[in-house]
């Protein structure tokens, strides 16, 4: 090896060594556990499959959890299909809507539907067993109004078990929701391929 990369290795390793002390130090004030209320929103793919990403994360770490899907219900999915077929102990899987709102074209359906679902993620948060739950495209069903968000903001506030953790995923998220949350991500759309006329596919979209 020659000097010059030694000496480039001794300089990223000081760097490094800094790094990490500095890390170090932060981490020893993050001591506080608590369940987390976290919002996956923007126009961007990928909410859902974060929180599908957590669930699987929970499974593997022997915590019970919950999924709530409010509007895809006839859409066949292969995290349905998994969840309910390979891990239904593990994981308790619900679908409470009947489609997407343009398909299903009956606002009283639709607002059923949520209610619905509302009533059976309660049940889940309040479970004393399911440590994780997520709703998976809630925001959609109150960004139309069907649940009222100051009635699943004060729930998720002043009812949810202090160590349960809650996952509410779908665009358009509203600010009240936002602003109760701890944890927030806006998934940002720079290309997708349905622009370009490629319909949704297996893995991918579903």
């Amino acid at each position: 090896m020659s000097d010059e990369s030694t000496d480039a290795n001794a300089r990223h390793a000081a760097k490094m060594k800094k790094i990490k002390a500095a890390r170090d130090r932060m981490m020893e004030g993050k001591t506080e556990e608590k369940g987390l209320i976290m919002v996956h929103t923007g126009p961007g793919k990928g909410k859902s499959s974060s929180g599908f990403g957590m669930i699987l994360r929970c499974i593997a770490h022997g915590m019970p959890c919950a999924v709530v899907q409010f509007i895809k219900g006839t859409w066949v999915t292969g995290e349905a299909e998994i969840l309910r077929n390979r891990f239904a102990e593990e994981c308790r899987f619900f679908i409470s809507g009947e489609g997407f709102t343009w398909e299903v074209q009956d606002r009283e359906r639709d607002i059923a539907a949520a209610q619905n679902g509302w009533k059976i993620a309660r049940e889940q948060i309040l479970d004393p067993e399911v440590q994780f739950v997520l709703l998976d495209e809630i925001n959609i069903a109150l960004r139309y109004d069907y649940l009222d968000i100051d009635e699943v903001v004060d729930f998720l506030l002043h009812e949810k078990p202090r160590m349960t953790h809650v996952c509410l995923t779908g665009r358009n998220a509203k600010p009240e929701l936002i602003e109760a949350a701890d944890l927030v991500t806006e998934m940002s759309l720079v290309k997708h391929p349905f622009r370009d006329g490629v319909k949704a596919q297996k893995g991918v979209e579903f």
